[in-house]
């Protein structure tokens, strides 16, 4: 709630008439692979972003040619759950319309790459023929809401899947825009008099808006980096008795501004199932209403919190409900990321979790990721669940199948978690160049090669085989979830890193600033170094980044002040 004017990209979405734009008219215009500006920050909310080719701009500069512009679609899929069926139909639509095959994401979802101006509308329009959406997958709105990834190994979990979808669908725009542009491919849009949004309204949110749902003992979704972290808590009988809620995390930061910063999410309550949608929209409703529309760098929930007090943000969320918010409840989590290989659920069905570096599905020598994936798809009978490491499981398989799946992951190279040291089993990476407009470094492409570097000083003293995060992010703003790896890289210039220890090895503590721009050499022989003292030095069954803050290598930040409940 201010007084001072809006900023320039909160006119555009007051005046966009729900989101419509002149993106239609920028589609139909065939003098350029691009669309308008405007248009751009509007496409966002439908999901897609325009890019270009990085690695090609110099060589189109000198022949006087446009960028090579292209576009990212993403899909929208709440907990991440999908079916064989639906797994072909993307895969198809990648291969029709994309470069680079399928690539996982950090929020359990798919992007696509490369797409040309001219298939946006069959990509975006094929994605909704699956019976999925790509609406809210990007902009100012509530994205993704993920949820710890195995529905299928207890009731409790399937039923906190249920209410990521529930959520999610509650939550999500209800502009008729994306079907006129998307579904029934309108060249001439509706003036958009008929819509309303009675959550986001005509602003929509100063900034995006994450969700996610864990279920302890793991954190394998990161939840307190998330804007509203929902910690299910399970009662003596492991039934869903309801959720924690972590509001303010965040991990995003912007390069050479301090004012910008990752953050965690703290506990301001407790609600039952019945209470978790009128909870989530009026914790996103408080931020529609005092989160920062004029500074855009300053607006997430995370910053609205840190100016106006955690108990503010409480008591504003509680004046808003119309039942108490309850003490948090007790919990505790032990992992963070996944776990590969078979596991039995509670149904004794089957569920394989592989490991997929980068996300990227992609068929390259040895390894036909792709192909493999598509092979399992048509004769999986069960669903596919992705990850918020980049990783894939089969899930709900039966124990007559296994085996010829088990040949399908031989034949294609995708059981490389086998023989992967503990970093390379626990490394994600953003995409960064050639096709992020951010990246101020490489981040995926580069990864192989820096775990390759670092294999070898962990051979060197013992160490291949321990579990260690690794996050690696082209810049600050922290697509990769970099601030909470036990290490991190994050890119300052083409070939130098910050490089950031000291995150634990639940998700529960950032990490912190340890050298600053450093190239591959001194990184590796940082590393070595620090290496060696943890191989002589830690105590029991102590992780790399607990061992890193015990001896006091990084002060890891300070978190928020907690609430006191028991007053």
């Amino acid at each position: 709630m201010t007084d001072k004017p809006l900023s320039a990209m909160e006119q555009l979405k007051a005046d966009s008439r729900y989101l419509r734009g002149t993106i239609a008219e920028s589609l139909a215009n065939r003098t350029t692979g691009a669309i308008s500006d405007d248009d751009t920050k509007l496409l966002k909310f439908h999901g897609s972003y325009m890019q270009d080719d990085r690695d090609l701009r110099d060589e189109r500069r000198r022949q006087k040619l446009e960028p090579d512009y292209q576009f990212m679609v993403r899909v929208r899929l709440p907990g991440g759950v999908l079916t064989p069926r639906q797994w072909l139909d993307l895969d198809q639509l990648a291969r029709a319309h994309a470069s680079s095959g399928l690539r996982i994401t950090t929020r359990q979802t798919f992007q696509f790459h490369g797409i040309a101006k001219e298939h946006l509308r069959d990509m975006i329009g094929g994605i909704n023929d699956t019976g999925l959406s790509t609406l809210a997958a990007c902009g100012d709105d509530v994205r993704n809401v993920i949820c710890s990834v195995n529905p299928r190994l207890s009731p409790a979990h399937a039923e906190a899947y249920d209410w990521a979808l529930r959520i999610m669908r509650h939550l999500e725009p209800r502009t008729s825009a994306y079907k006129e542009l998307w579904v029934d491919k309108l060249e001439r849009t509706s003036d958009g008099s008929q819509d309303s949004e009675p959550l986001l309204g005509k602003t929509y949110l100063p900034r995006k808006f994450k969700i996610g749902i864990a279920i302890p003992p793991y954190n394998d979704i990161d939840v307190f980096a998330q804007d509203l972290g929902l910690i299910a808590i399970l009662d003596e009988h492991g039934q869903l008795a309801g959720f924690n809620l972590a509001p303010g995390g965040s991990m995003g930061a912007s390069a050479g501004n301090p004012a910008t910063y990752p953050q965690l999410g703290d506990l301001i309550g407790f609600v039952e199932p019945g209470q978790i949608l009128d909870a989530c929209w009026h914790a996103i409703a408080v931020q529609r209403d005092f989160g920062d529309r004029v500074e855009r760098l300053h607006a997430r929930l995370k910053y609205t919190i840190d100016d106006r007090g955690l108990d503010w943000y409480r008591n504003e969320l509680q004046s808003r409900l119309d039942f108490p918010l309850q003490a948090p409840r007790d919990y505790h989590f032990e992992h963070n990321g996944d776990r590969y290989g078979w596991t039995e659920g509670s149904d004794g069905r089957w569920h394989l979790t592989l490991q997929i570096p980068s996300g990227r599905l992609l068929d390259t020598k040895g390894h036909t990721r792709q192909t493999g994936l598509r092979d399992i798809a048509r004769m999986h009978t069960g669903e596919f669940r992705m990850t918020c490491d980049q990783n894939v499981i089969i899930a709900d398989v039966a124990a007559a199948d296994r085996a010829a799946i088990d040949a399908l992951v031989e034949q294609h190279g995708l059981d490389d978690y086998k023989r992967a040291s503990g970093v390379r089993q626990h490394a994600i990476a953003c995409v960064a160049l050639p096709t992020c407009g951010l990246a101020m470094a490489e981040s995926e492409r580069y990864l192989p090669t820096i775990l390759d570097r670092l294999e070898t000083v962990l051979d060197k003293h013992g160490l291949r085989d321990e579990p260690i995060h690794f996050r690696m992010s082209g810049c600050p703003n922290g697509c990769s979830r970099p601030y909470l790896g036990e290490i991190a890289l994050i890119g300052r210039a083409v070939g130098r890193y910050d490089l950031r220890l000291g995150a634990d090895h639940r998700g529960e503590r950032l990490n912190a600033l340890y050298r600053e721009n450093i190239d591959e050499a001194a990184i590796v022989a940082t590393l070595d170094e620090l290496f060696g003292r943890f191989a002589s030095e830690r105590q029991g069954d102590e992780r790399f980044g607990d061992f890193i803050a015990r001896t006091g290598v990084v002060e890891p930040p300070r978190r928020r002040p907690a609430l006191d409940f028991a007053s």
